[in-house]
């Protein structure tokens, strides 16, 4: 940790992934759109000072405001540029040598009425070294001219943001004859001068002129492009601009995915109190801990003196009390919530940008998956969709889940589809799984939603007080959780059909159907409703749970994406088990799942239907038109792979403990990946380990792995103590919880109120 700003990391260091991508050292950098560069520079005066080169990257700074903005007007003049609807100004001012011209008109803004430019770039070597043939004399003078302005600049940095840029090198090779004494060397000193005059008299962090070096690095990798061996091609330039912007409008802004030039966020109100009961459990815990060994001290084997016989403690040792076990569990993740907050919230740790090539993603792929087949160990049970054969789905879909996240590979579309069928099938386990119990159990008590409830959403909870993030930000949990709710529903409501009862008369089962077409067209109407869907989410408390950034509409799309996958589960459930009731299917240890000829029919179905869809995926060539397709054909790929690995009885009767131990803290894994192993809120890559890309992500991952299994068994815990089976003890939990939402309600009122 060197500590310092992040700005003059962003200012002065970086590396290129791959050819056009910058990655500033330490931090990450957002890419402005129009309509944000607008907002951050409204009613704002910027200032270009300099040569022809300083022209250029006026004219990319300028683009970033207005794209249609054309390279028209005086090559050796004043080029003014003004945004009416935002009240934007931004000047280029042609002083191509540091001179007493320059100097007063820097000196203008700094006396008399004349109003100061907010941001001011100034920079200018090359022409004096081309006028003067590189004398030596003209860097002396070039030394005397910028000393005479540090000041000036000094003073203005006060009040303004002043940048002074550093000449970038030149390629020597393709320089024209009259630039050929333009050399790197003669750059090179005169670089030097201005690093060492600037801010040498100035004692006042504030009145500090910042030096932009980073553009020298960046042409290094790319002046070989230049058409003419003195000026940049344009991606440069437009990087150079863009770095500007993120110096100056991060702080304002504050985008996600934008950490350089980005304050630590300050406490809020609610994670002040959470860091308070963390310390109070740990040292609740700690004193708890004490006394039990002293007890125990106590209480232990000693040797009698009189007879020399050793006695034995009367006393065995006590049971882990329930308070202690809570304490235990809360003192555990305060200690892991800390970790959390110094990852994703502190300036502590550094974090880059994604940058996606086909070898980041599909290499780990094929690597895990290798891996899963080394740990192939025979079922317990051999019947469709065995819990061992779902964990092992779950584990291998979130593990590629994972890699597609910290790879970027979001920007390669047949890849973005394909794990859209991932989530989607997700959804679908839970569809099947829910409707399975209820319908084989009949169990729609409010001890068994409770448990559901608690698991799915604690460490949300949790995350969204500790890290200050929104309900719905963590959108797959709410997702599951309002699915789960839908279900129970659907089942629970008069009248109750459930196997047992439908067994005594078919009738029954055409009831259940009707059920389930009712919910079918719910879902079709609010798919293509959208004001019904946002009015009955904007409802308080709804409001509370599924609003980002002031809408409901993220929670919206999210929904409609996959909204018919549940259903395809729960359809799915009801005639796989009404089959397996009837014995028209065989599970036996090695046996096809129907007679063979049917079996060899369905599973060439089956594997056409399978890559049918990833050829038709891997083809796809507009996001939102395939986003469109995408709920009612994902169940084709997804029904493919259950009869493909669950017809061959040999297939059916194995599976990867390795994917299975994923598939178990597959959820825990889903959502610390946002702040302690991905970073910025997903839109970065956590480093740990700076300068060795591979070595940090194991040892993240590591880390990350470990803290995913610790909170599923926190939970595991938690649940047995908060969601007891005694009704009576039950009712006074959900009280407790009752009052701990509405606490947390008046002090998020409270802090929303302190931040308006």
């Amino acid at each position: 940790f060197k500590g310092g700003d992040t700005c003059e990391y962003l200012l002065s260091s970086g590396r290129f992934l791959g050819e056009k991508v910058w990655q500033p050292h330490s931090c990450m950098m957002h890419k402005y759109k129009n309509s944000e560069a607008k907002n951050c520079l409204i009613d704002k005066h910027v200032v270009f000072i300099g040569d022809s080169r300083i022209r250029q990257l006026f004219y990319s700074f300028i683009k970033l405001i207005n794209p249609q903005v054309k390279e028209e007007g005086i090559k050796h003049g004043n080029i003014p540029f003004e945004d009416k609807s935002a009240s934007i100004k931004v000047d280029f001012l042609w002083y191509p040598e540091v001179n007493g011209s320059m100097r007063q008109r820097i000196k203008s803004w700094t006396e008399g009425p004349v109003a100061k430019p907010h941001i001011i770039v100034v920079g200018a070597a090359t022409w004096s070294i081309k006028i003067h043939n590189g004398s030596n004399e003209a860097l002396a003078q070039y030394k005397t001219n910028i000393t005479s302005i540090a000041p000036l600049l000094e003073k203005l940095a006060i009040s303004s943001d002043v940048y002074w840029v550093l000449q970038d090198p030149v390629y020597e090779d393709i320089l024209s004859e009259s630039r050929k004494m333009i050399t790197n060397e003669k750059i090179d000193a005169y670089n030097d001068a201005a690093v060492r005059i600037l801010n040498s008299s100035s004692r006042n962090s504030k009145a500090k002129v910042k030096v932009f070096s980073v553009s020298k690095l960046i042409a290094q990798e790319t002046i070989m492009k230049s058409a003419d061996g003195l000026h940049l091609p344009e991606s440069s330039r437009d990087t150079n601009a863009m770095i500007l912007m993120n110096v100056y409008c991060n702080k304002i802004m504050k985008p996600i995915d934008g950490s350089c030039c980005q304050p630590q966020p300050p406490l809020t109100l609610i994670q002040k109190i959470a860091f308070c009961f963390f310390t109070l459990s740990i040292v609740g815990y700690l004193i708890i801990s004490l006394i039990h060994r002293n007890n125990y001290r106590k209480n232990k084997s000693c040797t009698d003196l009189e007879s020399g016989e050793e006695k034995k403690p009367a006393i065995s040792t006590p049971n882990v009390s329930t308070l202690e076990m809570l304490l235990h569990c809360f003192c555990k993740l305060g200690l892991i919530m800390t970790y959390f907050y110094l990852c994703d919230r502190a300036n502590l740790f550094m974090k880059e940008n994604k940058f996606y090539t086909h070898s980041s993603f599909f290499i780990p792929i094929v690597y895990i998956l290798v891996l899963g087949v080394f740990y192939t160990e025979n079922t317990k049970e051999t019947k469709v969709l065995n819990r061992e054969q779902t964990d092992e789905w779950k584990g291998w879909m979130q593990l590629v889940i994972l890699i597609y996240h910290i790879s970027g590979a979001s920007t390669f579309l047949p890849v973005y589809m394909h794990i859209r069928v991932l989530v989607a099938a997700y959804l679908f386990q839970t569809g099947y799984g829910h409707f399975s119990y209820f319908w084989i159990k009949g169990d729609f008590g409010v001890y068994r939603v409770c448990q559901v409830l608690f698991r799915l959403n604690f460490l949300v909870v949790v995350l969204c007080i500790v890290m200050d993030r929104p309900y719905q930000f963590y959108y797959f949990v709410p997702l599951v959780t309002v699915w789960f709710m839908i279900i129970y529903a659907t089942l629970a409501v008069w009248p109750q059909i459930v196997q047992k009862k439908a067994n005594g008369n078919c009738l029954w089962h055409f009831g259940l159907l009707l059920k389930l077409i009712c919910l079918l067209t719910c879902i079709y109407f609010l798919s293509y409703s959208q004001g019904a869907f946002e009015k009955i989410f904007s409802f308080w408390p709804l409001s509370k749970c599924f609003e980002l950034n002031g809408n409901v509409y993220e929670w919206w799309f999210r929904w409609k994406l996959d909204r018919y996958v549940v259903f395809h589960g729960m359809m799915f459930a009801f005639i796989y088990l009404a089959l397996q009731k009837r014995q028209m299917i065989s599970e036996g240890k090695g046996d096809p799942l129907f007679s063979n000829r049917v079996s060899n029919v369905l599973l060439f179905i089956s594997i056409v239907s399978f890559f049918t869809y990833s050829i038709w995926a891997s083809s796809c060539k507009n996001k939102t038109e395939c986003n469109e397709l995408h709920p009612s054909v994902s169940v084709v790929q997804i029904l493919a792979f259950i009869l493909i690995r669950n017809i061959p009885g040999y297939v059916r009767s194995v599976y990867s403990s390795f994917f299975a131990w994923f598939g178990k803290i597959s959820l825990e894994l889903f959502i610390c990946q946002y702040h302690i192993w991905l970073a910025a809120d997903t839109k970065g890559i956590l480093v740990l380990i700076p300068g060795y890309p591979m070595f940090n992500v194991l040892v993240s991952t590591f880390i990350f792995v470990c803290v995913a299994h610790e909170i599923s068994q926190i939970t595991n815990d938690l649940a047995q103590i908060v969601v007891p089976k005694d009704n009576s003890t039950l009712l006074k939990r959900l009280l407790c919880i009752a009052g701990f939402f509405s606490g947390l309600h008046f002090f998020s009122a409270m802090q929303d109120q302190s931040r308006h």
